[in-house]
């Protein structure tokens, strides 16, 4: 499947992303995050303001974005990619992120407002969807590549 409803299919499945920022010179750094979708074209997760992509984040909002499932047998595998623009939550959607999130984590895990900045250490980001792709296995019928390849979707 190579449309939007495979990226959903994918977003859904998973609760980590690896998001890859770069900082004012240019030097990359990836991490993982729990993520939510907060609609088609945006997904959020909370971090720290001083870990090393947020502060990416703050200077180059440009990111890239891959959801998978590392878990799956070789040659299983589905991927989604996105290239994004990052930035912290606007406050008027602060309150609709902590619930993508929460309906994500189990109870004793909920986030609070009180672990939002001011009171606490985190701060609500999201990633607007500029493109995204899907991985097409290698030897995929519809496609007739050989090797694993990404399509824009």
């Amino acid at each position: 499947m190579t449309d939007r409803s495979a990226i959903e299919g994918i977003l859904a499945a998973n609760r980590y992303c690896v998001i890859g920022s770069t900082d004012a010179s240019g030097a990359p750094w990836v991490t993982p995050v729990f993520y939510a979708p907060l609609d088609a074209d945006r997904i959020c997760w909370v971090s720290s303001p001083d870990a090393r992509h947020s502060r990416n984040i703050a200077s180059r909002a440009a990111v890239a974005i891959t959801v998978f499932d590392s878990t799956v047998a070789v040659g299983s595998a589905e991927a989604a990619y996105f290239d994004a623009e990052a930035s912290p939550v606007a406050a008027d959607q602060v309150a609709a992120a902590l619930q993508a999130l929460n309906r994500r984590l189990p109870e004793q895990k909920q986030l609070e407002p009180a672990d939002l900045e001011p009171e606490g250490p985190l701060v609500t980001y999201q990633a607007v969807v500029r493109h995204r792709y899907v991985l097409v296995r290698g030897g995929d019928p519809v496609h007739g590549n050989t090797l694993d390849m990404s399509l824009e979707v």
